[in-house]
């Protein structure tokens, strides 16, 4: 268990630094329903799907690949080097490369009439990209303190940017008409200022990790890096396909959507922005537990018997992310508020298809531990594909009549298939003996639940009764699991002797 007992630790550490970034900028969520227009949000919700594709491209896989090659006696010398030369160069020349067809990129997007959203995205993937392997480093030396107080002070630069851009500048020029502030407060600059507040984050976060960032030397190794080349570019691959799985449903709302009757396509695709981001809690979790997780598993490898901990990972993480489904689904009426504009509270019911979909999602990715291990990345490739080509398929076919709900279930279907045949395919390749039929069964149980309290708190509408019953089934829940599993948390640190 000491292996578990360092990734759990870590995993706090970057949990905590995710969850707080990642509720900071969640409270902007109420705060932007408020002062953007929907049409506006359904802007910014169309921008910020695009950005991480650029994302992919910048960063083509050097991050993972770090963590692969960093085990290896021959590259660890060079390594750092190489890959810091390989991606400064890169992002210089994708950044030059896409800023001349910003207006082109604009149109794909939806957002033809406001190309400057384009650049403004790309100078913040580019800063974003040069942090991406100094943040890699922290992480591989076992350095999560310095890694969270950046991660969290970048966010709080950001929403106070925000917050001085979009409030206080139009007070300052109410009071003196004849300031910059007039020009700096005009409504029509709402998705401008957001997209220049991340842009402000996003250099802080680079000047904050200067020592990191210089501490490469230019010396290039081609040959270290043609196998760094062969192992990352799969990881291209998987990354496009999970960027299309992930966030492409928002775009081509935009494309295939018929609006109904007395609504604008954009309000539709900022509802369903908006709703998406209630699944947050376990995005945020699997994010965390990704960070921690990438470099434990690599480590793993040359242990004994490193499959036996993998499948134990895996069940402490299935247990954890149902119990946060539970968390989130049971009380949505809460979780609503966030979502300051009540005319967006149609699209709640993609919620819990959502929440389940990153579910799947998280599971995928203990899954592709496999194919990372034994340089099967390919095999990445593919399975991302196959998921991109169902969420593509899906939207297409029923986008036109359903909306934002074929996204969610689009969503739901691709992440799905992903976990399986990655399941399949890894038992096959790399076997690890996950406890599978038990874990089906916990997922099951919280569906099963969820249903049961949505019966009954339709038949009497009544708040305090809804939190009640969810407290109960979430406390029956975690009684359940832990006289079933017993065993397993009385070897956990810290809290097993209490169990």
């Amino acid at each position: 268990m000491a292996g578990i007992k360092q990734l759990a630790g870590q995993t706090i550490w970057y949990g905590l630094s995710n969850m707080a970034a990642k509720f900071l900028n969640y409270f902007l969520t109420p705060y932007l329903t408020y002062k953007l227009n929907g049409e506006s949000y359904g802007d910014m919700t169309l921008v910020y799907s695009a950005i991480p594709f650029l994302g992919i491209i910048f960063t083509y896989g050097l991050e993972t690949s770090y963590f692969r090659f960093i085990q290896k006696d021959d590259a660890r010398h060079d390594l750092y080097n190489t890959v810091s030369i390989s991606i400064v160069s890169s992002t210089i020349f994708f950044t030059l490369f896409l800023w001349f067809f910003a207006s082109s990129i604009a149109k794909v997007v939806n957002v033809g009439e406001h190309p400057e959203y384009i650049i403004l995205s790309l100078l913040v993937v580019s800063f974003d990209t040069l942090c991406r392997i100094p943040f890699a480093k922290l992480r591989q030396e076992g350095r999560p303190v310095k890694f969270a107080f950046i991660s969290v002070f970048g966010v709080v630069v950001n929403m106070i940017t925000l917050y001085f851009l979009l409030s206080v500048a139009p007070k300052l020029a109410a009071s003196n008409p004849n300031s910059v502030f007039t020009i700096i407060s005009s409504k029509g600059y709402g998705v401008t200022f957001v997209l220049l507040s991340n842009l402000v984050q996003a250099i802080v976060t680079w000047l904050l990790l200067w020592k990191e960032f210089w501490s490469f030397r230019w010396h290039f190794n081609v040959e270290l890096w043609k196998r760094i080349m062969a192992y990352s570019l799969p990881m291209l691959i998987a990354g496009l396909g999970g960027m299309v799985n992930e966030t492409l449903d928002r775009i081509m709302l935009g494309w295939w959507g018929v609006p109904p009757a007395g609504s604008d396509m954009k309000f539709q695709i900022g509802t369903y922005g908006a709703c998406y981001k209630l699944s947050i809690l376990i995005t945020i979790f699997i994010q965390a537990f990704r960070m921690g997780a990438e470099p434990f598993f690599f480590k793993q490898m040359s242990g004994e018997n490193p499959q036996k901990v993998y499948a134990r990972v895996m069940k402490f993480f299935v247990i954890t992310i149902c119990v946060m489904f539970l968390f989130v689904s049971l009380y949505l009426d809460i979780w609503k508020q966030f979502v300051q504009n009540p005319k967006m509270w149609v699209g709640l019911r993609v919620v819990p298809i959502l929440l389940l979909a990153n579910m799947f999602l998280g599971i995928y990715y203990n899954l592709s531990i496999w194919y990372k291990v034994i340089n099967k990345t390919i095999a990445g490739a593919w399975i991302t594909v196959i998921g991109a080509g169902i969420t593509i398929l899906i939207n297409y076919l029923f986008i036109p009549r359903y909306g934002y709900m074929a996204s969610a279930w689009a969503t739901f279907t691709c992440y799905g298939s992903m976990m399986v045949l990655s399941y399949l395919w890894g038992q096959k390749e790399y076997p690890v003996p996950y406890a599978w039929k038990k874990l089906v069964a916990y997922i099951v149980m919280v569906v099963i639940i969820y249903f049961i309290h949505h019966s009954l708190t339709r038949l009497w509408d009544n708040r305090l009764y809804s939190y009640v019953l969810a407290t109960l089934f979430i406390f029956g829940y975690v009684l359940l699991i832990l006289k079933i599993e017993r065993k397993e948390f009385q070897k956990l640190p810290y809290v097993g002797k209490y169990i």
